[in-house]
């Protein structure tokens, strides 16, 4: 699983960095055969409550599934997108085992 972490209008830390990849590599429990996932970290408006915007964009074989949370802070929308796409992902498998 290829894991793209992508910051618009600021540096990600390392810090942050290794806590988004520790979330999103569990996801794999949920799904094996991810391909890749696109994680996008946004400032919206410096300086104001719930302005930072976290995407996931996660590609699975023949679809990709997309999850978008605005909170207070990049872990907060992390976790919420991780927990969303869970949901998601099971859905997804439920779909392909009904084929």
């Amino acid at each position: 699983m290829e894991i793209k972490i992508q910051s618009i209008h600021f540096d990600a830390t390392e810090k942050l960095e290794a806590f988004i990849e520790k979330k999103v590599a569990k996801l794999e429990k949920t799904f094996e055969d991810i391909q890749k996932v696109e994680v996008q970290l946004k400032v919206v408006k410096p300086a104001t409550a719930m302005n930072k915007e976290t995407s996931l964009t996660v590609s699975v074989p023949g679809s990709t599934l997309f999850v978008d949370k605005t909170c207070d802070t990049f872990e907060e929308g992390v976790d919420q997108c991780v927990d969303s796409m869970k949901v998601q992902l099971t859905k997804f498998k439920e779909k392909l085992r009904n084929k």
